[in-house]
């Protein structure tokens, strides 16, 4: 397995999110890299996104313009980053290295790897106390944190009272912070994660 690339065949990236498509190599001693170029396939049409060669780093596909980019000083790492993911980025990915030998003779290796963008749905959302818990004395400063994970963005909404029953809406943060907690601060708080 001499200059082979790495990587795997199929990834799953959530719609708004970043995700990462791995390829890397064991570097090889009077091998340089030459060039590193990443394309992508979809809908019949082929476009080359991203070049590495002796005169820097080149974004060519205006979609993925400030949305992608390869780890510097990463030696054998030339996993593409994206951000951002949009449906419109599923495809076919293929990472191309070129290595120049002490010869002067060129190699060249590629791997490619089919990108799916899903949509996720808002998980139940879980309530973090802050470092004093939930049972907290008068005058304290206090914070409670509603934390999801689904498709980017999620709003969430923080409660006073109970679920489907009288409650009074406190804020649209994740966090629901307490300056100088009052023992009329008592009560059931709930929080709600909405996305798309």
């Amino acid at each position: 397995a001499f200059l082979d690339l790495a990587g795997p065949n199929e990834i799953k990236g959530v719609w708004k999110g970043s995700t990462i498509l791995p390829c890397s190599y064991v570097p090889v001693e009077d091998f340089v890299q030459e060039t590193l170029i990443w394309t992508v396939e979809h809908d019949q049409s082929l476009g080359a996104i991203f070049r590495r060669d002796h005169s820097g780093d080149h974004i060519l596909l205006s979609e993925y313009r400030d949305r992608v980019s390869v780890l510097k000083n990463s030696p054998g790492n030339v996993s593409l980053h994206i951000l951002k993911l949009e449906i419109s980025d599923r495809g076919t990915y293929t990472c191309r290295v070129t290595w120049r030998a002490s010869n002067n003779s060129l190699i060249t290796k590629e791997i490619t790897t089919r990108v799916e963008v899903v949509k996720v749905a808002v998980t139940k959302p879980i309530i973090r106390a802050g470092e004093l818990g939930l049972v907290v004395p008068a005058g304290a400063r206090t914070r409670l944190t509603c934390v999801a994970s689904g498709s980017p963005p999620i709003s969430y909404r923080w409660f006073l009272g109970e679920p489907g029953g009288e409650a009074r809406q406190l804020s649209s943060q994740a966090e629901l912070t307490f300056d100088s907690l009052r023992p009329s601060d008592s009560g059931k708080y709930y929080c709600e994660a909405e996305n798309r």
